[in-house]
């Protein structure tokens, strides 16, 4: 028997995975007549690769509507009464693997960022912080993303409850599972540092 705590849960992930899934770099890059993103860079569809097109500005709305989507997940579900923690999981799943996509989405970053602040500005603002501190040491997006992804859930588990504080806590070998390909280049030394544009299809993250 489906009770409504599972109902609950069910529809909190479902409204979660549909916010997610919408794939806002890709919806702007044709919308600005620069094609698939997919086909620049490194094919993800995230706010980084948007920036190896040159247009900041695109990357920065990817970026801010990528991580809003999360926002929303977590204030609608809770608004409705739904499960807030679900609905945070399910942006996070909907924006690394969108069924409209083919589950070939991006990877997870700003929208993991997005939901911290839906379930605590102050995890949120730490994760953004970390994020700023080590890109601008090191000029790497992914690294950044890599650490800050971290200190966020450390830091979960003395701000949030416990089910939030494992959710973040479980993000962290998904996003870093999601962002292998760059740990290899970092590893080697070839990983494309912030601001650094494409042409096309090319190993860069």
């Amino acid at each position: 028997m489906v009770t409504p705590l599972i109902t609950g849960l069910l529809l909190a992930l479902g409204l979660g995975y549909l916010l997610g899934s919408i794939p806002f770099g890709l919806l702007l890059t044709r919308a600005a007549g620069l094609g698939d993103i997919r086909k620049v860079g490194s094919g993800n569809i995230g706010a980084t690769n948007v920036l190896r097109t040159g247009r900041k500005g695109l990357a920065a709305a990817t970026l801010l509507l990528d991580a809003l989507k999360g926002v929303a997940a977590v204030l609608v579900a809770r608004a409705l009464g739904w499960d807030p923690v679900a609905a945070a999981a399910g942006a996070v799943l909907g924006h690394m693997f969108p069924v409209w996509l083919g589950f070939r989405g991006g990877k997870g970053v700003a929208t993991t960022l997005g939901i911290m602040w839906g379930l605590s500005w102050m995890v949120g603002a730490i994760a953004c912080a970390a994020w700023l501190v080590f890109a601008a040491l090191f000029r790497f997006s992914s690294l950044a993303a890599l650490l800050c992804v971290v200190i966020a859930a450390i830091a979960a588990w003395f701000l949030l409850d416990q089910r939030a504080a494992w959710l973040l806590t479980l993000l962290v070998p998904l996003v870093w599972v999601k962002h292998h390909e760059n740990i290899a280049r970092l590893l080697k030394g070839t990983e494309s540092k912030i601001g650094q544009r494409a042409e096309g299809p090319t190993s860069a993250a």
